[in-house]
C-alpha cells in the first residue's frame, strides 16, 4: 500500500484541534491527560493503549503515566503525531476509491485521527466520496459532532474546518 504525507495545512489542522494538553503542567514535559471521552491521550491526540485496548478513566491513570514515565518533549510529540497521521493516512488510503486532493486526504486524516477509521469506514460521507459525488460527502462532516452522547462545539468547529479543507482546491 502506497504512503501519502498529510499537507501541512491538514498538519495545523490537527494540531490545533488536538491541542497538547499537559495532564501534570508541575513538571517538565508533556504528561498524559484525559480527553473529552476519557482516553488517556499525550501530545496531538495520541490515544494511549495497552495490550491492544484504550486506557480510560481514573482506574488506567496509573498505567498511562507508567508507559509515559517523566512524559515526552514537544520533539517526541511530534513524531508520535507524524507516525500517527501516517497510520491514519494509510487507513484512509485503502477505504477511499477515488483519487483525492491533497487538501481532500488531510481532510479525511483528520476525521479519521479524530474519530476512528471504523467510523470513516461506516460513514455516508465514504460512500458518497467513492461514488464520485464530493459536494454530498463535504455535507457530511457536519454530522459527526457528538461525543459520548453529547454534541460537542469543538467538533462543531473541527467538522466545518475539515469541510472547508475538503472543499478548498
Amino acid at each position: 500500500m502506497a504512503q501519502r504525507d498529510v499537507c501541512q495545512a491538514g498538519i495545523d489542522l490537527v494540531k490545533s484541534f488536538e491541542g497538547i494538553p499537559d495532564g501534570d503542567p508541575a513538571t517538565v514535559n508533556i504528561d498524559p491527560y484525559l480527553d473529552p471521552i476519557q482516553i488517556w491521550t499525550i501530545g496531538w491526540g495520541h490515544a494511549i493503549r495497552q495490550n491492544g485496548r484504550f486506557l480510560k478513566g481514573a482506574a488506567d491513570r496509573a498505567a498511562a503515566f507508567a508507559l509515559y514515565p517523566g512524559g515526552i518533549t514537544k520533539a517526541q510529540a511530534e513524531a508520535l503525531l507524524a507516525a500517527d497521521l501516517m497510520d491514519t493516512g494509510r487507513d484512509v488510503l485503502t477505504l477511499v476509491k477515488v483519487d483525492l486532493s491533497d487538501n481532500e486526504f488531510a481532510a479525511l486524516v483528520s476525521f479519521a485521527f479524530n474519530l476512528g477509521i471504523g467510523n470513516l469506514k461506516a460513514a455516508t460521507l465514504l460512500r458518497e466520496l467513492n461514488e464520485g459525488d464530493r459536494a454530498a460527502a463535504a455535507d457530511q462532516f457536519s454530522r459527526w459532532v457528538m461525543a459520548g452522547g453529547v454534541k460537542m462545539d469543538g467538533l462543531v468547529k473541527r467538522r466545518k474546518a475539515e469541510r472547508d479543507l475538503f472543499v478548498t482546491p
